[in-house]
């Protein structure tokens, strides 16, 4: 249920599926229903999020509207219509822009850790300005991000939280058992479970604040572009990820993490996102581990396109001993992210020096790409 009293934003915190989708997609509806908003503003981090989750999932808002009041969808237009005239646009954290000149009387943000363009609330926040009392509500797995850190020190924030097992009655056995039994006890659990907020873990490579103070929204001119795969062992639906980063230097000699396009998908899917990737920033070069794939990785690549510029990479050092120079680029303020990779980043605040609980991927396909371009020399010893 809404909190009562003076508030502008309903920060609502918890575990995978103790039902912050339903709430905030009520509320939406009841906000409607009441004739308190006319013209809201649905985002999440991708489109398809806010069509899959928001609008279309088993607690968007057709699922849970009653018959005689459910909205009509245009898809094509992005928006839903109710019987009394209110209408919600939806729109994706990945154009903030699109944010920048409509404007709203109420607003749900899904998923706001998970956000790579997180300015997207700020655009959010400038158009929420319609009405008597304009509110929002943002629902979340907790994740130590700006974002929500910001969120939480706002005096105007009302934060409601939860875990898995407030809404065990509501979910399948199968799945609360396997879920469970996995990750309980485990730091991911408490997050991902328990829904608490982690901070930064002592003794990561990687800070919160280090890689915060360095973000810029976007890189200056580029010298050099490089795509680099960490590719997973084998393939499916439990297979490690196949980590993709894409990452550039600068004309001023800084290195930019430009994007991170890891994914679990076959030979084959991961091949043809890298090389789709190599020719839409123009890179230069794609590289890959090849200690596990061999031959059988550039094999793949040239497959899809034998022009690529491909370089294979044996990698002979621990893990730590490769992040290590490449962490102490950020430390020095040599690396910037343009935008925010919460996946990546969650990954990089988790390595320390016992090592990585799982397959460090993504952190692996950006020490490849950092080191290709700023610690050229260190291959040797790679």
């Amino acid at each position: 249920m809404p909190p009562e009293g003076d508030w502008r934003i309903w920060l609502i915190m918890s575990g995978r599926g103790a039902g912050k989708t339903r709430a905030g997609a009520e509320w939406v509806r009841a906000q409607v229903e009441a004739g308190r908003c006319g013209r809201l503003a649905l985002v999440a981090p991708t489109a398809a999020d806010a069509r899959d989750v928001m609008v279309e999932g088993e607690s968007g808002i057709l699922g849970i509207s009653p018959d005689w009041n459910r909205p009509l969808y245009e898809p094509s237009k992005r928006r839903l219509t109710w019987k009394n005239g209110a209408t919600a646009t939806l729109y994706s954290a990945d154009e903030p822009d699109r944010l920048r000149g409509p404007q709203s009387d109420g607003a749900w943000g899904d998923e706001i850790g998970s956000w790579n363009r997180p300015e997207a609330w700020d655009m959010l926040m400038l158009g929420l300005r319609l009405g008597a009392n304009p509110r929002a509500v943002a629902t979340t797995t907790p994740k130590p991000v700006r974002l929500i850190r910001e969120l939480l020190a706002n005096p105007h924030t009302v934060v409601t939280r939860g875990s898995t097992y407030d809404n065990a009655l509501n979910l399948a056995p199968a799945f609360l058992d396997q879920i469970i039994s996995k990750y309980q006890g485990t730091r991911l659990g408490r997050q991902e479970i328990e829904g608490a907020l982690l901070e930064d873990v002592p003794g990561a490579l990687w800070q919160r604040a280090q890689l915060d103070a360095c973000r810029l929204a976007a890189a200056p001119e580029l010298r050099r572009v490089v795509i680099a795969l960490d590719p997973a062992a084998t393939s499916g639906e439990n297979a490690d990820l196949t980590g993709i980063i894409v990452a550039a230097k600068g004309v001023d000699g800084r290195g930019y993490v430009l994007a991170d396009l890891s994914c679990r998908l076959s030979p084959d899917g991961w091949a043809r996102r890298a090389v789709n990737a190599y020719h839409h920033y123009g890179a230069d070069r794609l590289i890959a581990e090849v200690n596990q794939g061999g031959e059988m990785v550039a094999s793949v690549i040239k497959t899809v396109d034998r022009n690529v510029a491909y370089r294979g990479i044996h990698a002979s050092r621990g893990k730590r001993l490769r992040a290590e120079p490449v962490a102490a680029l950020y430390e020095q303020g040599r690396i910037s992210h343009c935008g925010s990779f919460p996946d990546l980043e969650d990954q990089m605040c988790a390595f320390t020096a016992d090592g990585f609980d799982g397959s460090p991927d993504r952190v692996d396909a950006a020490v490849y790409s950092l080191t290709e371009l700023m610690l050229r020399g260190s291959w040797g010893g790679a």
